[in-house]
């Protein structure tokens, strides 16, 4: 999106956390790309953040403007829950880099929890492989 932590889906960001927690770090991110249309689809979440890599994600978030494709999207907490998370939306400017197992759902979204390794400050989100184009990543 081998053995050890792998170049995963690079995509853009979306803060997650549980509801009532404070905004000042994020909690986890879920991540989507854009399709061959343009649109923007979730393609997984990831477990929570560690502190020092919540901190860095927190260094370069901007809420997003209005008009953001996940505007009225819910997130819930866990597969089946009833439970809502409370999200922040942010800006689609940042790419993430991911490791995940190879198990994706019929829709291509990663069926486990994604583990965040760092901010890809050197990759912008036009290098990133539209969804549905395969898993690998750009380069770099």
């Amino acid at each position: 999106m081998g053995t050890g932590p792998v170049l995963g889906p690079v995509g853009e960001l979306l803060e997650v956390r549980p509801p009532g927690q404070a905004a000042a770090f994020p909690c986890d991110l879920a991540l989507g790309r854009h399709d061959q249309s343009g649109r923007l689809r979730a393609v997984g979440r990831t477990v929570p953040l560690r502190p020092d890599a919540a901190r860095q994600v927190a260094e370069h978030l901007t809420p997003a403007a209005s008009g953001h494709p996940w505007t009225w999207a819910t997130f819930s907490a866990a597969w089946g829950s009833c439970d809502v998370l409370d999200v922040t939306l942010v800006r689609r400017d940042l790419v993430a880099e991911v490791s995940a197992d190879r198990a994706v759902d019929h829709g291509g979204i990663f069926r486990h929890p994604l583990r965040f390794q760092r901010l890809r400050l050197d990759v912008g989100v036009g290098d990133v492989r539209r969804f549905g184009a395969g898993p690998v990543a750009a380069a770099g």
